[in-house]
């Protein structure tokens, strides 16, 4: 391989040119035609035993050329991208120049870069922390959680109320035919959860166990499944069971029960401490954001949407994989939602904009304060995986990408390094004496930080 040329193009492209020796392609042409000659049938010669004079005379003197390109491409390309210099972040887009086995062959290949970034300011950035309080509120609802989930189910005798659980069988029906997904037994329905399209849950109320009923209602007009919305449908219902829930006394001895405490006031307590280690937590994980929001905001760089369209693919992959956990395919998921993989991905484009920007200001920070991981720090990493998944040591090395691991750690000191240069504020200082800022050095190691898709399903958790 020899590299003719690399050109710098508009939004971090780059055009490459290189050529490869006339010994080497034709010797590839020769293997292709090894491979590939069998698949020709020639008229008077067996399929597969045409000499190859006579398949190029019928088919094109380069009909095993480009076969001979696929085959040097890659090492060939990767070669050139060496002998360049240059960080690709993208796929290639090869073009053939001129190829024979007398002159050998020169291809042409735009391929996306890592944009080269200018920084702005990084050290000295000011920025507010609001620490939320606790609100008692907070801390009374979760002990009624506490509560609700110790509560036990008995046995209704009369009619069903909000609030209790009725086991039922239902089957629907649209204009006399039953629907598809529209039928179940022995379902457990919490009434008022509103977990049933509207109406539905409500005519369950007043009945008893043993009662057979109909339910009418009329499915919403943005419904998921097309063919019901708006449609008027009856349930056809029997009910089995009523149950309500009896909660248990929040006093000393519940407690006791469902904590390691002895007291009620002790539970409480520690409620109220953990909720406060949580809005620390929330408060200075904004601070976070917004200073890295400011470095973000300074930085110029072209970024190239190949850059953007691997982030986004590889959030889709992630996506994928914890619903996969779940049981769930994507597939299932898409048409669940009523889009198709594309209109899904598109979701994911502010999100991997975001980060892909938030990358490239970090690694500019790293390159410009020469930050380095060390091999203890590298060792100190692989260890916490290991022991977060439960493996050895040496089986976390053979499954991750080290050099990759020791980018991502140089990133989070990079993070660590703004943050300790930042004039963090607290909202009380700053309503006091907006002038005079105070400064607080954050030493706590950042952790990386994996932002959730924003899709239906993460709305609503």
């Amino acid at each position: 391989m020899n590299l003719i040329s690399c050109e710098k193009l508009e939004k971090s492209m780059v055009e490459l040119q290189f050529s490869i020796d006339a010994e080497t392609f034709k010797s590839a042409v020769g293997t292709a035609f090894k491979r590939e000659g069998k698949k020709y049938t020639i008229p008077g010669f067996r399929k597969g035993h045409a000499p190859r004079a006579m398949i190029e005379k019928m088919y094109g003197k380069d009909v095993f050329h480009y076969d001979a390109i696929n085959d040097l491409f890659p090492e060939n390309y990767e070669a050139a991208v060496k002998a360049a210099g240059i960080e690709v972040v993208g796929n290639p887009a090869p073009e053939v120049v001129s190829m024979s086995e007398e002159d050998g062959a020169v291809l042409k290949v735009k391929v996306a870069v890592k944009p080269e970034v200018e920084l702005g300011e990084y050290a000295g950035l000011t920025v507010t922390k609001d620490v939320k309080t606790v609100d008692e509120a907070d801390v009374d609802a979760e002990i009624k959680r506490m509560q609700d989930r110790n509560g036990r189910l008995l046995t209704r005798e009369g009619e069903a109320q909000n609030g209790d659980t009725a086991t039922i069988d239902f089957e629907g029906f649209v204009d006399g035919k039953a629907f598809e997904g529209g039928k179940a037994e022995h379902y457990a329905l919490v009434l008022g959860s509103g977990s049933f399209i509207p109406g539905f849950e409500e005519q369950v109320v007043g009945h008893k166990a043993g009662d057979e009923f109909d339910v009418n209602v009329k499915f919403p007009e943005q419904y998921q499944a097309e063919e019901l919305a708006g449609k008027d449908a009856t349930f056809k219902i029997k009910l089995h069971e009523v149950q309500y829930k009896e909660l248990p006394e929040l006093d000393d001895d519940f407690a006791k029960d469902v904590s390691e405490y002895d007291t009620l006031e002790e539970l409480k307590k520690s409620i109220r401490d953990g909720i406060a280690a949580n809005n620390e937590k929330q408060a200075d994980q904004k601070v976070e954001n917004d200073l890295i929001d400011q470095v973000v905001n300074g930085m110029k760089a072209e970024i190239p949407d190949a850059m953007i369209e691997s982030r986004m693919e590889e959030l889709v992959q992630d996506f994928q994989y914890r619903i996969s956990q779940q049981g769930l395919k994507l597939d299932q998921y898409l048409q669940y939602m009523g889009m198709n993989r594309d209109q899904f991905k598109e979701q994911f484009r502010e999100q991997a904009e975001k980060q892909v920007k938030m990358r490239l200001a970090m690694e500019a920070i790293v390159t410009k304060e020469n930050i380095e991981t060390s091999d203890e720090e590298l060792e100190a990493e692989v260890k916490r995986i290991a022991d977060a998944y439960q493996m050895e040591v040496d089986q976390v090395k053979g499954l991750i990408d080290t050099a990759a691991v020791k980018k991502d750690l140089a990133v989070n000191k990079a993070i660590d390094l703004v943050k300790e240069k930042a004039n963090i504020v607290t909202e009380a200082a700053a309503e006091k004496k907006p002038a005079k800022k105070t400064t607080r050095k954050t030493t706590k190691k950042a952790e990386p930080k994996e932002e959730q898709p924003e899709t239906e399903e993460s709305k609503g958790e």
